[in-house]
């Protein structure tokens, strides 16, 4: 298989600390160009982490006739814009979450896109994990029952005001940044929509952000409920409860790359079981899946349907906050 020649835009830390190991593993890609708004920084992002071509725009990754696809790791405000500008350069594209500020520029990005016929996917890599997968497969086959209940807090600790998550224009908050991991992974193991959410929101005075929010999530019955913070000590964990048992992830998103994980499964039949997945790199797993189908041209591994369905629930759980009401997703 012939490696797919990759533009990054910008010079990200999180390319750096996720991304940039395994496409060097792989072997699945080349890395072809990186372009920052200062040159410099492009030139020694290069020189750092091998890529032919350093640039001082992003427009010019983009416009390089050797691209073949883009990954956008850009503040949020931003994603919509490029990858429309991809699209008219024939580029596929593998954008950071959320994928857009709202489902309104997401369902335009995406129509965009995919009246040019090219492939847009949203990086949410837990999905490839091990781990997620059984969960999956657990629900599936009913080892727990119906699901009744989810409960899921995700909260790092990040109070400077320079930070691109502390900048209200940039995109930052929590419900961007960790919010949409708890959303979609809700969707993920209900199997279905919301019908509509009730959120409380908790603003910093000076960013302008929200930095501490809970929601209820109605699938027309079962419920998810979530705290998501900017403003807390670091914890992640998700808990689904059935009928017949629970099934606890102690790191659901955050995955580490060179440890298994444990998920927990109580499905009634005696003590909770522990059962151990990994190590595994899901951006690895979630990049290979995105070479398959490029590769191939098969549809992306995560339909762009499900990024605009995370956006519309993010949507609501903004409309909840200012209301204070249930609001309809």
């Amino acid at each position: 298989m012939k490696p797919i020649k990759l533009g990054v835009l910008g010079v990200s830390k999180h390319y750096g600390l996720r991304m940039h190991t395994p496409l060097c593993v792989l072997n699945l890609f080349e890395t072809r160009a990186i372009g920052s708004r200062q040159r410099e920084r492009a030139v020694e992002a290069a020189e750092k982490w091998g890529f032919s071509k350093a640039y001082g725009s992003y427009q010019q990754v983009v416009d390089d006739k050797e691209v073949e696809a883009v990954y956008i790791p850009l503040t949020n405000n931003l994603h919509a814009e490029w990858i429309k500008k991809c699209a008219d350069a024939g580029k596929a594209v593998l954008c950071e979450k959320p994928l857009t500020l709202n489902a309104a520029e997401a369902a335009d990005a995406l129509e965009y896109a995919d009246k040019k016929g090219i492939m847009v996917m949203e990086a949410f890599m837990y999905k490839f994990h091990p781990q997620w997968i059984k969960a999956r497969e657990t629900m599936d086959i009913g080892e727990i029952g119906e699901a009744a209940a989810i409960h899921t807090v995700f909260s790092f600790f990040n109070n400077d005001a320079a930070n691109i998550r502390n900048q209200r224009a940039l995109g930052g908050g929590a419900v961007y940044d960790i919010g949409c991991y708890a959303i979609s992974s809700a969707r993920l193991l209900m199997n279905r929509e919301p019908l509509r959410v009730m959120a409380n929101i908790e603003e910093d005075p000076i960013c302008k952000v929200d930095t501490l929010v809970s929601a209820i999530l109605d699938f027309g019955g079962p419920r998810a409920l979530f705290t998501v913070s900017t403003r807390m000590a670091p914890m992640q964990n998700v808990s689904v409860y059935g009928r017949k048992g629970s099934l606890t992830l102690k790191r659901p998103f955050n995955a580490y790359r060179d440890s298994p994980l444990t998920l927990e499964l109580n499905d009634g039949n005696g003590g909770p079981r522990t059962l151990h997945y990994g190590p595994s790199d899901q951006y690895g797993e979630m990049l290979k899946a995105f070479a398959q189908a490029l590769n191939s041209g098969s549809p992306a591994p995560l339909p762009p349907e499900d990024a605009l369905a995370n956006m519309k629930v993010i949507d609501a759980i903004f409309r909840s906050g200012k209301s204070g009401e249930w609001e309809k997703v």
